[in-house]
């Protein structure tokens, strides 16, 4: 497994922060589309694209299939972050980063759960094993 570029840990760590200043500012409890806005707006202001529900077809036999896949966000044109707002996170949301990372291409992503007291124990990094 190849360990992401150091771009690519900047961009994680500008992403982690931003997570930290709209949780400490909205606590648990909300939608995650709430989240989510309130992370691209956080990240957006401190000058770092950001995409939201962007689109991921899969690929099957050279024919690209559109089955309505899609990605919370892409920070940066790097991470991928996928955001929730669950009681706890299952494994089959991790699985569903993964997937995500694979159909991608992406490197690196952040699975970040706000519904929590403290973010830190919310937030997840995989890396695309490729």
């Amino acid at each position: 497994m190849v360990e992401p570029s150091t771009e690519h840990d900047l961009v994680a760590h500008q992403i982690v922060d931003a997570a930290f200043t709209v949780h400490g500012s909205l606590g648990p409890g909300l939608l995650e589309t709430v989240y989510e806005q309130c992370l691209a707006c956080e990240l957006e202001a401190r000058g770092i694209p950001c995409q939201r529900q962007v689109a991921l077809p899969v690929q099957y036999r050279n024919k690209r299939i559109d089955v309505g896949y899609r990605m919370d966000m892409v920070v940066g044109g790097l991470v991928v972050v996928e955001v929730k707002a669950a009681e706890r996170t299952l494994p089959v949301h991790e699985a569903q980063l993964a997937t995500y990372l694979k159909l991608s291409g992406y490197q690196l992503g952040l699975l970040i759960n706000f519904n929590v007291v403290l973010i830190k124990y919310g937030i997840k990094r995989r890396i695309n094993s490729r």
